[in-house]
């Protein structure tokens, strides 16, 4: 998932990664959050997927970060999809903070690795290692996407995109 946004429930509680005296050499007291995650550079990933053949399952969303470490249970599964959660982890939001407090772009991407159950009725269970399994699985297709994504980057800069006739990894 390209992340369009997050909710950065630590952050929310007070746990924010800026706390104390601030680095002004860093950046302002209070960086603004907004457009924390660059359109420029996720408009340039939803196309290079497109163009790798992913578009079927590399969507935009909005990533949640939680404390962990645990799977969430189903009401706090059913709370985080009221609030506009896409996905559910335990890092990147904090990192993000920091990196647009140095006034940096950011771009960022998660792979989902299992379906968060909101129903009481499911028998299904997540566990550790079918997550690690779905992992392994997908380290290659997200291995090119980056790589892909990486070799068009300059581009972004200037908004040009890819031009007529390269190729990207993969042959596509």
């Amino acid at each position: 998932m390209i992340i369009r946004d997050h909710i950065n429930l630590l952050g929310l509680a007070g746990l924010n990664p800026l706390l104390g005296p601030n680095e002004e050499r860093f950046g302002p007291r209070f960086p603004a959050l907004s457009d924390a995650y660059d359109s420029q550079i996720r408009a340039l990933a939803m196309d290079t997927a497109r163009h790798l053949g992913y578009s079927s399952f590399v969507k935009e969303g909005v990533y949640c970060m939680v404390g962990g470490p645990s799977f969430e249970s189903i009401a706090e599964a059913r709370l985080l999809h009221v609030l506009g959660a896409d996905a559910v982890g335990m890092s990147t939001a904090a990192e993000v903070v920091v990196a647009r407090h140095c006034g940096l772009r950011v771009f960022g991407i998660s792979l989902i690795t299992n379906k968060v159950t909101k129903d009481y009725s499911t028998k299904e269970n997540v566990d550790h290692h079918g997550v690690l399994e779905v992992s392994r699985r997908r380290a290659s297709t997200l291995q090119a996407l980056i790589t892909a994504l990486v070799g068009r980057l300059d581009s972004c800069s200037s908004g040009s995109g890819q031009k007529d006739g390269e190729t990207y990894q993969n042959g596509v």
